[in-house]
């Protein structure tokens, strides 16, 4: 049995490496640069956007990406791939080139989050793990955000690691979900990985141990006075767990504990009348200051019925509706070839498709965000890469979808989305504090990105033109194809 720490290198689909190697033995292809887009098409739960992360995991891989003589090994032992190309393998590094949105940037279907620019045997080597990364992460990141504004400012903490596909989603989950707005997690990894807040309150398994549930929590109590979260339904809310806790919270005052967190959870039932009894009883006691936390497989959408119902409550731990995004499990994002270099110049490639959303934008590109005057996001705009855009005059913006449409903006301002994050295979970029990438989150959603996008149902769809130039580029490319 082979106990060698798994090797990312080794995260991948056959086809890249068959590809690989045939590029490999091809002299004329081996070294020839290319360009490949990573986009989505569709944001998930029909929403108006998404959230880019997963960036910092993708630029540590291909900063280190190497072949262990044990993975080359195996690769030997398939007896499929020419022994040059193994050889190669040997001494592989990464050279390419990486640009990028920065992590924790609002994104829309269609466009180039990440471009990679590299040898095409380097290129397509790496394919997989992009994908894995910037799939799962994005995905879970997006259902946080949802989940987080739902609750309307109430803290929301990441419960999900039991219910997660596996030890990385559990902790890069949590780490997605930091992104999207959630202030801690119950997984103990992500938080000594990621600086992530940690938290947790007591199990059933704690208060059915004892002889009777008024001793499981004077002893939680003793144990933990200044984050006291007792747990109330293991029997019944309402006629045992809510006064017993009440009787505990007594008797700490009594003996002059002021705890900085106390109150309850409740993980069972209905949440939106439970809360709202417990939220009586507790204040008629004296302890208007006691927390109430409710989780049982909540989502954005349970999430706000509690809250219109009008539940009480302080605190979400969200589980396994946010670490999976168990209502659109995919999130879609691709890897196309978008340009090929030849002689020193760059030709753009596109791939046809009878469905429009998967026809690509070819080429290689610019990508701004276009802000008003009140520093709203009115669209994004792909560009022909390096060209102009002067907005202090009338610009014409072509809508893909209804290109005989005639918009034109002026007196905007445009910002490039990408960013450089490796040149020549290694970092060239300080890597962000978690915290940081969650603010940025926080900022683009509160200062730039409209409200009528942010909606659960039948959101405003953010526009996604093209300048003239590149749409007339991209027509022409599809009319030589047929």
């Amino acid at each position: 049995m082979n106990k060698m720490p798994a090797n990312p290198a080794m995260v991948m689909d056959l086809y890249e490496l068959t590809m690989a190697n045939g590029y490999y033995l091809d002299e004329e292809s081996r070294n020839t640069r290319v360009a490949f887009d990573v986009f989505f098409r569709r944001n998930p739960d029909q929403g108006g956007f998404s959230v880019f992360a997963g960036l910092e995991q993708i630029v540590d891989y291909l900063d280190t990406l190497h072949f262990e003589k044990e993975d080359v090994d195996y690769l030997r032992s398939l007896q499929q791939f020419d022994e040059r190309f193994l050889r190669y393998l040997e001494d592989f590094r990464f050279h390419g080139d990486v640009y990028a949105f920065p992590e924790g940037s609002v994104i829309y279907p269609g466009e180039p989050i990440i471009t990679v620019v590299a040898d095409i045997v380097e290129a397509q080597i790496i394919e997989t793990e992009i994908l894995a990364q910037f799939n799962h992460q994005s995905l879970i990141a997006t259902k946080a955000r949802r989940i987080v504004q739902a609750a309307g400012g109430r803290a929301v903490s990441d419960f999900g690691a039991r219910r997660a596909h596996g030890n990385d989603a559990a902790v890069y989950g949590a780490r997605a979900c930091f992104i999207g707005g959630v202030k801690g997690t119950a997984t103990v990894l992500a938080g000594q990985k990621f600086d992530i807040p940690v938290s947790g309150t007591m199990a059933h398994s704690w208060v059915m141990l004892y002889e009777d549930e008024l001793t499981a929590f004077r002893r939680f109590a003793e144990r933990y006075p200044h984050n006291c979260i007792l747990l109330v339904d293991t029997y019944d809310v309402l006629n045992s767990g809510m006064p017993n806790a009440i009787k505990v919270f007594q008797e700490m005052r009594e003996q002059g504990i002021q705890s900085r967190s106390y109150g309850i959870r409740i993980d069972s039932g209905d949440l939106a009348y439970l809360t709202k009894k417990a939220r009586a009883m507790l204040d008629e006691a004296g302890f208007q200051d006691a927390k109430i936390i409710i989780s049982n497989s909540l989502d954005e959408y349970t999430i706000t019925s509690i809250l219109d119902q009008g539940g009480q409550v302080n605190a979400f731990g969200v589980g396994e509706r946010m670490i999976t995004s168990r209502s659109e499990p995919v999130f879609g994002g691709v890897y196309k070839l978008c340009a090929v270099n030849r002689n020193g110049v760059w030709e753009p490639r596109i791939k046809v498709s009878d469905t429009v959303e998967k026809t690509t934008n070819p080429g290689l590109k610019d990508v701004y965000r276009i802000y008003d005057a009140d520093g709203r996001a009115v669209a994004d705009l792909i560009c022909m890469q390096g060209e102009e855009v002067d907005l202090t005059k009338p610009y014409r913006f072509v809508d893909p979808l209804r290109p005989w449409k005639l918009m034109f903006l002026e007196n905007c301002t445009a910002k490039k989305l990408q960013i450089q994050v490796l040149k020549d295979g290694h970092r060239c970029f300080e890597p962000e504090p978690l915290q940081q990438i969650a603010q940025r989150l926080k900022d683009q959603l509160e200062g730039e990105i409209w409200k009528e996008e942010q909606r659960f149902s039948n959101p405003h769809q953010h526009y996604l033109d093209m300048s003239p130039a590149y749409y007339e580029m991209k027509m022409d490319l599809l009319s030589k194809s047929h």
